[in-house]
């Protein structure tokens, strides 16, 4: 493999240039991230997938799940119940961090696999389950948007459209996991979210919540790469 600065820049820009559409939703999802007033509007969509991963793991542990509130700052918590230490909690609060980039992951897999419209019918599906754990009026209200969203483009748009949107919201579900994560950090040396589920995974295992905050981000950033690597390595989504 060359090791020469020019020959790998033009090699790169050949592959995106060869998937200018992926790279469009690429870089809308990360506009839309990366300005703070569409962030503010959008970020409940990171947080509804945040909850789904403590609820759906809460589930597959063996915990009893009873609910899951969303509020308008963006914050959410999910309720569930069963013993208050052991593997299986420890994985429950893992799990917030990591789904909405893993999901991400996975939707950018499914859209490099032309099954856009699968992954759109997965979404409804997890959306579906969430509000019926939902225990809060604006919490239902943002579920049920986000799910209507999903359902009129999967039914009424065009296909070009469609998987644009598909892989749009799948970037918008990396970058806006790596922003929380990093928001997490942040808050975390300024002295607030002291009680995140990096300090509730410190309070149970033996490592500390700042070593915990950055493996979330470690992880995020991973699978955004990873989907980079997916979408525009050669053989990668079509444009």
């Amino acid at each position: 493999m060359s090791s020469d600065p020019l020959e790998l820049l033009t090699r790169g820009y050949e592959l995106v240039a060869a998937r200018p559409a992926s790279l469009l939703a690429a870089l809308l999802a990360l506009v839309v991230v990366a300005w703070q007033p569409t962030w503010r509007l959008t970020r409940t969509a990171v947080t509804i997938a945040h909850e789904g991963g403590h609820a759906l793991v809460a589930v597959l542990v063996g915990r009893g799940l009873t609910g899951i509130r969303l509020h308008a700052d963006s914050s959410g918590v999910t309720y569930s119940t069963g013993a208050g230490r052991g593997p299986g909690v420890v994985v429950m609060f893992l799990a917030g961090y990591v789904f909405p980039p893993l999901l991400g992951l996975g939707g950018a897999v499914l859209v490099a696999t032309d099954s856009a419209q699968a992954m759109l019918w997965i979404g409804v599906v997890l959306l579906a389950a969430t509000l019926l754990q939902t225990r809060n009026l604006y919490g239902g209200l943002a579920v049920v948007v986000t799910g209507a969203v999903l359902v009129l483009v999967a039914l009424r748009a065009e296909e070009d459209l469609r998987t644009g949107f598909a892989a749009a919201l799948s970037w918008f579900l990396l970058f806006g996991g790596v922003k929380a994560c990093a928001e997490l950090r942040r808050g975390r040396r300024r002295g607030g979210l002291r009680h995140s589920d990096a300090d509730r995974l410190a309070e149970l295992t033996r490592v500390s919540g700042a070593v915990w905050a950055a493996f979330f981000l470690v992880a995020a950033a991973a699978a955004t790469v990873t989907a980079g690597w997916v979408v525009f390595a050669p053989g990668g989504a079509p444009a």
